[in-house]
């Protein structure tokens, strides 16, 4: 089993994505998320994979539980709104709290810019979104729960990572254990 944590500010929508994906459904009211978590098998790219969705909470009262979810998730999915210009800049902190924690060089993670749909509201411009995941090297999605752009392929794309990683951490394993020849 895979798990994914979905981290982001409040109001961006993490619970949205989630519940769009999980369940193909779109929610309008907004309640706060301490945390839910959902497990569902996906078929990617002709494997079947079980798949722990954890909706995170994103007010800063619940910053501590950050640490445990860093810890736990094997790939990460961060959100802003394309909407906020706050949540963008909260993205940074995210990634960045989870690269204190998570030492390893490489870490399975997808930006997401959701609710692009609110065009007329938009704060983030698209390339500002690519450009961020560039810096981190990794994929970025802009989404929309309401109207089910790109759901799927970010989540998993993220799975997508996570597989690619455990590949090369394997592809070192494995040149690490090769007996070398030496000439002498």
């Amino acid at each position: 089993m895979i798990s994914v944590y979905v981290l982001g500010m409040g109001t961006v929508g993490k619970s949205s994505l989630t519940l769009r994906l999980v369940n193909d459904i779109f929610v309008e009211s907004y309640d706060p998320t301490i945390e839910d978590s959902y497990q569902k098998y996906f078929t990617i790219d002709h494997i079947r994979e079980k798949i722990e969705i954890y909706d995170t909470a994103g007010q800063d009262e619940y910053r501590t539980m950050r640490d445990q979810w860093s810890i736990s998730g094997d790939a990460f999915v961060v959100v802003y709104s394309v909407a906020s210009q706050l949540s963008f800049e909260e993205v940074e902190v995210r990634i960045q709290e989870l690269k204190q924690i998570r030492t390893e060089h490489l870490l399975p993670l997808v930006i997401v810019g959701n609710k692009c749909d609110l065009e007329q509201e938009r704060e983030v411009l698209y390339e500002e979104g690519k450009s961020i995941a560039e810096k981190w090297d990794c994929p970025f999605f802009e989404t929309s729960a309401k109207n089910d752009i790109n759901v799927d392929k970010a989540f998993y794309e993220v799975i997508r990572e996570v597989r690619k990683m455990k590949n090369t951490n394997r592809l070192i394993a494995n040149r690490r254990s090769r007996p070398t020849c030496r000439i002498l």
